[in-house]
């Protein structure tokens, strides 16, 4: 279990993606329990949560005992060059789960030295299995996976997501009005995880979002880039100091698509948040 190839990585990402997302479903069986809020009055955890990405880093330990480990709930730290990385959400779309809408998931990712090399996703709810290797390709359930051929925004249908925070999910509201017109529609799901694969199947078009976390995002981005879309992940400007400043934001597009939308997002002012 010690390669870093990313075939196997991959397959570990899945292996205790599953045992993770079985767990889920197990305790909202139960019922929600020990419902905490984080950042704000709506970022909520519940203990599956906390119960799936124990089991994460439990199984992780078994199986990778010398790699490093960022998690949505326990913390970590950045790995040393040459190490791998796991960056795990137990359940990307929190408040999907609590009010029992299935559009929820477990993402785990094999990162090296800051890179996405292999993930996976599974959809508690469904059963279905989201996955990447670098340079292997995207599938879901076994599927190829590819992003759509559209090249006008105008026929795009695009997905986004709001912040936890109120003041900045009131601008995310202006911004995703002002777009509104230019495209052929808008989706907001509720899982950042989820919205990046349905990219990759070509279930939407393209997506952006703002104020996301690494957890939030880093399986996802690799399926989608590894089904064809073009995918920018959160930057932090600087400054003349060089501080960081500003909302960083995400985005993910077919390549017919991306840079009409990159270009429409500047215009309505994604880049001054």
């Amino acid at each position: 279990m010690g390669t870093d190839d990313p075939d196997a990585l991959r397959s570990i990402a899945t292996a205790v993606a599953l045992q993770a997302a079985e767990l889920v479903v197990r305790m909202r069986g139960g019922g929600v329990h020990d419902v905490r809020t984080k950042s704000s009055a709506t970022d909520v955890v519940t203990s599956a949560d906390t119960a799936a990405e124990e089991l994460l880093r439990d199984r992780l330990r078994e199986l990778r005992p010398g790699d490093a480990v960022l998690g949505e709930e326990g913390g970590g730290g950045a790995a040393e060059a040459g190490r791998v990385c796991w960056v795990l959400d137990p359940i990307d779309g929190t408040v999907n789960y609590l009010y029992g809408i299935p559009w929820y998931a477990v993402s785990v990712a094999a990162t090296l030295d800051g890179r996405g090399v292999a993930g996976a996703i599974v959809e508690p709810a469904s059963g279905r299995v989201w996955s990447a290797a670098v340079g292997a390709g995207a599938s879901l359930d076994g599927r190829r996976l590819r992003a759509s051929a559209v090249d006008r925004l105008d026929r795009a249908l695009v997905g986004t997501g709001f912040s936890y925070r109120s003041e900045l999910r009131a601008r995310q509201g202006e911004l995703a009005g002002a777009l509104l017109p230019r495209a052929r529609d808008l989706r907001r799901f509720g899982s950042a995880a989820l919205d990046l694969c349905a990219v990759a199947a070509g279930w939407l078009d393209g997506y952006y979002e703002h104020a996301i976390q690494p957890w939030d995002w880093a399986a996802g981005a690799l399926i989608a880039s590894e089904a064809g879309a073009v995918v920018r992940p959160p930057r932090v400007k600087a400054t003349d100091t060089g501080a960081g400043t500003g909302t960083p934001m995400i985005l993910a597009a077919a390549p017919g698509v991306f840079g009409e939308l990159d270009r429409a997002l500047a215009e309505l002012g994604a880049g001054t948040f």
